[in-house]
C-alpha cells in the first residue's frame, strides 16, 4: 500500500513541477500583432490609444503610421488615408489622443 501512495504523491508532485513550468507566462499586456498599412479600423485604433501607449509601443503596433513627434517638420499637406498621426503627450511621455492629418 505504501508503494501505490509513494507512486501517487510522485505523480502529484511531477503535475505540479509541470505546471509550474510553462514557457510564457499568461499575460493580458501582451503586445498586439502589429497592423499592416494604415488605419481603417478606428474603433480598434481608439481602443489601443486609449490604453495610452507610447511612441515605442506605437510603432510597434502601427509601423505603416507616421507618428509626428515634438518638433518634427511635417508638409502641410492633408492626408486622408489615416497614414498620419499627431499625437498628445502626457506629463509621462504616454500618448492620451491626438489626430490624424
Amino acid at each position: 500500500m505504501s508503494r501505490i501512495g509513494t507512486l501517487f504523491f510522485m505523480a502529484v508532485l511531477g503535475g505540479a513541477a509541470l505546471s509550474a513550468c510553462q514557457t510564457a507566462p499568461a499575460s493580458s499586456s501582451a503586445a498586439p500583432a502589429p497592423v499592416k498599412g494604415f488605419v481603417t479600423d478606428t474603433k480598434a485604433f481608439d481602443a489601443f490609444i486609449a490604453t495610452k501607449p507610447t511612441a515605442d509601443q506605437f510603432k510597434a503596433a502601427y509601423p505603416d503610421v507616421l507618428l509626428v513627434m515634438p518638433n518634427t517638420p511635417t508638409t502641410m499637406e492633408i492626408r486622408m488615408n489615416n497614414s498620419r498621426y499627431f499625437p498628445q503627450w502626457d506629463a509621462t511621455g504616454h500618448i492620451t489622443g491626438g489626430k490624424f492629418q
